[in-house]
C-alpha cells in the first residue's frame, strides 16, 4: 500500500499590487524617518525578489492603524473563503467530493481561530460527521511539509482512505504599523497572502507521485531563530539574520542522510521542491545545491509571483511539478524550514 499526492490546488486573496506599486505607501509610512533609512527599506523591497504578492487586504488597510482585532477578524472571514476555494478546486482536479475525505489538516499560524478552521470546512462543504481533523498552528513556513507528513502517517496506517492538507496564511495581517526594525521591514518586503489545498489517497484507485519517506529535522538551542512574538498589535514576527548561515551548516546532515536511508544520493534527484523563504535563503540553498549540479527555479519563480506565503509556499512549488509530464520513475525532493528551529523533508516518486 502506497500513500499518493493526488491533487494540489491554490487560491489568491481578491487584492494584488506589484512592488513598485507599493512604493509610494511605503515611502508616505516612512516619511517620519530619516532619508537614508527610507532609501534602504524601498531598495530591501525592491531587491527581495519579489514582484507582485496578494493580500487579503488592500495597501490603504495595510498602511492604516487598526488593532489585532480588526485585522484578525479580517483575517477570520477571509481565510475561510480561501480555503474553501482551494478544497473545492483540488477536489475537482481529483474528481472527488467532499464526502470523499477522511482526514482534514488546517495549516495556518499567521491569526487565531477558535474553533479551528477545519470545523468551518465541514459545515460549508457538508463533509462527513466523522471526518478526523488535525489543526497545525505554531509550525510557521514549514508546516505545510509537516501536514502532508502527518497524513502521509494517518493514510499508511489507514489503507483506503483519502486526505487533505488545507494550508492558510496572511502574513499581511502580521504586519506591525509601529515597528520600524529591520526585521519587520524585511518581513514586509517578502511576505504576501494565499492558500492552496493537497489532497492525498491510500487508495489503489488513485494516482499521483508517491510519498516514499519523509523525516523532520530539529535544530537544537535555535528557538530564538524564527516565530510570532504576541503583542497588543498583534503577531510580531521574530526573524534572525543568522537563518541562512545556519541552513547552510546543517545542510548536509539535512539532506544526505535522509536519501542515504533510502539508497539515492542527490544526482539521484530530478525535481527539487524546496519552500522559498526570501531572496536570502533561496541564495544559500542554491549556491549549495547548484554545487551539486540542481536547480531550484520553480522556488524563484514562485517567490517572485506570490512571495512567501509562509506554509503556503512550497504547496504552490508543488503544483507546479504535478501539472507538467513528468516521467515515470522519477524523484522529487520537497523541503522546508521554519520556526523550532526545523526542517522537513519529503522523498517523492512518480
Amino acid at each position: 500500500m502506497s500513500v499518493k499526492i493526488v491533487s494540489v490546488a491554490k487560491a489568491l486573496p481578491k487584492y494584488t499590487r506589484n512592488t513598485k506599486d507599493i512604493i509610494p505607501y511605503l515611502d508616505l509610512w516612512l516619511s517620519g524617518q530619516e532619508s537614508r533609512f527610507r532609501r534602504k527599506i524601498i531598495k530591501i523591497f525592491e531587491n527581495a525578489g519579489v514582484d507582485k504578492r496578494y493580500s487579503i487586504m488592500d495597501a490603504e488597510e495595510v498602511f492604516h492603524k487598526t488593532s489585532f482585532e480588526e485585522k484578525n477578524d479580517i483575517y477570520e472571514r477571509e481565510t475561510v473563503i480561501l480555503a474553501e476555494s482551494s478544497l473545492k478546486k483540488s477536489l475537482r482536479k481529483s474528481s472527488l467530493e467532499a464526502k470523499d475525505i477522511d482526514f482534514l489538516i488546517t495549516v495556518s499560524c499567521t491569526g487565531i481561530m477558535i474553533p479551528s478552521l477545519d470545523a468551518y470546512l465541514i459545515n460549508r462543504l457538508d463533509m462527513k460527521q466523522d471526518t478526523v481533523r488535525l489543526p497545525v498552528t505554531e509550525m510557521g513556513c514549514a508546516a505545510g511539509v509537516s501536514g502532508i507528513i502527518y497524513a502521509k502517517n494517518f493514510l499508511k496506517a489507514n489503507p483506503g482512505k483519502r486526505a487533505a492538507v488545507v494550508a492558510v496564511e496572511s502574513p499581511t495581517a502580521t504586519f506591525q504599523l509601529d515597528d520600524f526594525s529591520m526585521v519587520n521591514m524585511v518581513s514586509a518586503a517578502i511576505f504576501g497572502d494565499g492558500a492552496a489545498t493537497v489532497i492525498l489517497s491510500s487508495c489503489e484507485e488513485d494516482r499521483g507521485p508517491v510519498i516514499v519517506d519523509e523525516a523532520m529535522y530539529h535544530f537544537y538551542h535555535a528557538e530564538q531563530m524564527m516565530g510570532f512574538k504576541l503583542r497588543n498589535t498583534g503577531l510580531q514576527m521574530i526573524l534572525d539574520k543568522s537563518v541562512p548561515e545556519t541552513i547552510a551548516s546543517h545542510f548536509p546532515a539535512i539532506v544526505h542522510p535522509f536519501l542515504e536511508k533510502n539508497q539515492v544520493q542527490i544526482a539521484d534527484v530530478d525535481h527539487l521542491i524546496f519552500h522559498p523563504g526570501g531572496k536570502k535563503i533561496v541564495q544559500t540553498v542554491e549556491s549549495l545545491f547548484g554545487s551539486l549540479g540542481k536547480n531550484i527555479n520553480d522556488t524563484k519563480e514562485v517567490l517572485r509571483l506570490y512571495g512567501n506565503m509562509s506554509s503556503v509556499t512550497v504547496l504552490y512549488v508543488l503544483q507546479r511539478f504535478l501539472e507538467r509530464d513528468i516521467k515515470e520513475g522519477d524523484l522529487g525532493l520537497m523541503l522546508s524550514f521554519g520556526p523550532g528551529f526545523s526542517a522537513q523533508r519529503v522523498l517523492l516518486q512518480w
